[in-house]
Formats: structure tokens, sequence, C-alpha cells
């Protein structure tokens, strides 16, 4: 299960994902962020994954793709969403890990 919410101050949006982030999820993640474009300059996006269980690669993959584009600050607080913050920082597009 995953849960996707988008909460908006004046100067900075949050994309919280919570549960698991895989398979069918992945296209609603992606188009949730695609209801967002295009996406301000100078506006600051975080991408809050503190409630985020499980990611598959495609997911760390599109985790990538929003967090490359957008420079977002990328909120983890617990061993394994930090680990999540590292593969999604070093995810190419061939899948492989830097």
């Amino acid at each position: 299960m995953l849960r996707i919410s988008i909460e908006n101050t004046a100067d900075e949006t949050t994309l919280k994902v919570e549960g698991k982030l895989m398979g069918p999820w992945i296209g609603e993640l992606a188009r949730e962020w695609k209801s967002l474009l295009p996406f301000p300059e100078g506006r600051k996006l975080f991408l809050d994954l503190r409630a985020m269980t499980f990611v598959d690669r495609a997911g760390v993959e599109t985790l990538h793709g929003i967090w490359r584009v957008t420079g977002a600050e990328i909120l983890a607080d617990t061993p394994l969403t930090r680990d999540f913050v590292r593969k999604i920082r070093g995810a190419t597009l061939s899948g492989k890990r830097d």
C-alpha cells in the first residue's frame, strides 16, 4: 500500500511518500509529480520519505529523477529511510549505483 500527499506553503512544496513504493504505485507517484509541473524555479521541494517502508529499483529511479530535476531536499530519519536516500542519490538511468 502507498500513500502520496502534497503539501504546499507560500514558498515550498512537500511530496510525502508513505508505505511501499513498487509496481503500479510508481506510476501513481509519477502522475502526482507530473501534476506539479512545471515546477517553479526557486521554489523549494521536499521529498518526505520518513514513512516509506520499501522501494524497488524502479521506485528509486523515479525518485532519483525528481531529485535530479529539482534538487529536492530528501527527508529521512531512520537507518532504513537514510539507505533509501543513499540509493536515490546514487541511482543512474542504467540501474547501476555510483
